[in-house]
């Protein structure tokens, strides 16, 4: 009623347009209103919700075992090649082929009609200048009393002892004839000089063997083998920060054990040792190459064999572990969150390293005493204030196994 008394003040053109701001002016008060209503509903609504559960660890340090794993490949630690000494026609192959042959085993035999011939034949010049050596020996006692005597010249005598002697060079080259003849007679008996696992063959029976076709087969002895891995530059020089730096404590005498794992994932039941490193690096990979020696008895390591080596025996020292899901990856950088003493939840940048199972290392960041969030980080924001407990009671009152806190 005073809203119409108040508009007839005014000239009726200006009328409606105050009856349509009177009307639109309390609507505006009523949205400008609405969303500090709305904010305040859900404040209340958030501290209604308490506390939110999470299991935390507290962070010790400790000297942790460390392992380093590289994909290695397994090297015969003697590999022989089986080749032809002389020339001659190959017989047969008296081996099977990948089977494991012992030192002495015959693998080959070739004809050895035309080598017992030269034989005979190298026998006979042998018994030849013999007979030539006697004869010149009995002239040589006949002239040496002449001589004595003055009965012959001294060219006499001369000539007497020179044809001894060149009849003993002859007997001399007669004998190494011999031995020669015997020795290719011998190389037509083709065997293993060593105890491994052998190749295919190469020339098939009845090949003419000559010295560029010689090659017949290989021999790798199976037990000790190699196990070759590289190192790069990066890995090698964080290592020796790592140990400069008094973080990684290496065994002593650096005697690393050596892991095999096979590529199904099973272990090796020999470990090795370490036994060699290149001085020098590649010049076409920018890495150089380490060896382990692993006994192999019963030849499940063959050569050219992918597998994973493991060395053991460093400790990294006065290390922080988190498990790997309590660790989140950010725009900018890695977090984890840490239940301050007020009973709130904070994030924290941390700075991780390698992996150690399901656990990170952690290099910067945390400390002894922090507690940090492992289960229930998805549902924390700066400042919620968290009910804290130690990461596996849930597990244990819940019945559903035990979990181990750092």
């Amino acid at each position: 009623m005073r809203c119409e008394v108040f508009l007839r003040l005014f000239p009726k053109r200006c009328q409606n347009r105050l009856k349509t701001l009177f009307f639109v002016f309390p609507c505006c008060l009523l949205l400008v209103a609405a969303p500090g209503c709305q904010r305040s509903q859900t404040l209340e609504s958030n501290k209604d919700k308490g506390a939110v559960a999470v299991s935390v660890i507290t962070i010790k340090r400790a000297d942790v075992p460390v392992s380093f794993e590289y994909i290695a490949q397994v090297e015969s630690s003697q590999q022989v090649n089986i080749e032809a000494r002389v020339s001659g026609f190959l017989d047969k192959r008296v081996y099977t082929e990948g089977s494991v042959v012992r030192q002495g085993q015959k693998l080959f035999l070739m004809d050895q009609k035309p080598f017992k011939a030269q034989l005979d034949q190298a026998e006979a010049a042998l018994a030849r200048r013999r007979a030539a050596l006697q004869v010149a020996r009995l002239n040589l006692d006949r002239v040496k009393p002449l001589a004595a005597a003055s009965a012959l010249s001294q060219k006499d005598l001369d000539d007497a002892v020179g044809k001894f002697e060149s009849a003993s060079a002859a007997v001399a080259e007669a004998k190494a004839n011999v031995e020669q003849a015997r020795l290719n007679l011998s190389y037509t008996v083709i065997t293993s000089p060593l105890t491994g696992i052998s190749s295919d063959a190469l020339q098939a029976d009845g090949t003419y063997l000559h010295p560029t076709n010689s090659l017949l087969t290989t021999v790798a002895l199976i037990s000790p083998v190699y196990v070759n891995f590289s190192i790069s530059e990066n890995e090698w020089l964080s290592y020796n920060n790592e140990l400069r730096k008094g973080l990684l404590i290496p065994p002593k005498d650096g005697d690393y054990v050596a892991e095999v794992v096979l590529s199904d994932g099973t272990l090796f039941h020999n470990s090795g040792k370490l036994t060699f490193a290149n001085p020098s690096y590649n010049a076409k990979t920018g890495t150089f190459l380490i060896r382990a020696t692993v006994e192999n008895p019963k030849a499940i390591l063959r050569p050219n064999q992918y597998v994973h080596v493991r060395l053991l025996g460093a400790l990294r020292r006065k290390s922080i572990l988190v498990p790997q899901r309590a660790v989140q990856q950010t725009s900018k950088g890695h977090i984890v969150w840490v239940v301050e003493q007020d009973g709130r939840a904070e994030p924290r940048p941390v700075t991780v390293g390698a992996w150690h199972g399901n656990d990170w290392f952690i290099d910067e960041g945390l400390d002894s005493g922090d507690r940090v969030v492992v289960d229930g980080v998805l549902k924390l924001r700066p400042g919620s204030e968290v009910q804290a407990q130690p990461l596996g009671q849930k597990e244990k009152s819940d019945g559903t196994g035990s979990a181990s806190g750092k």
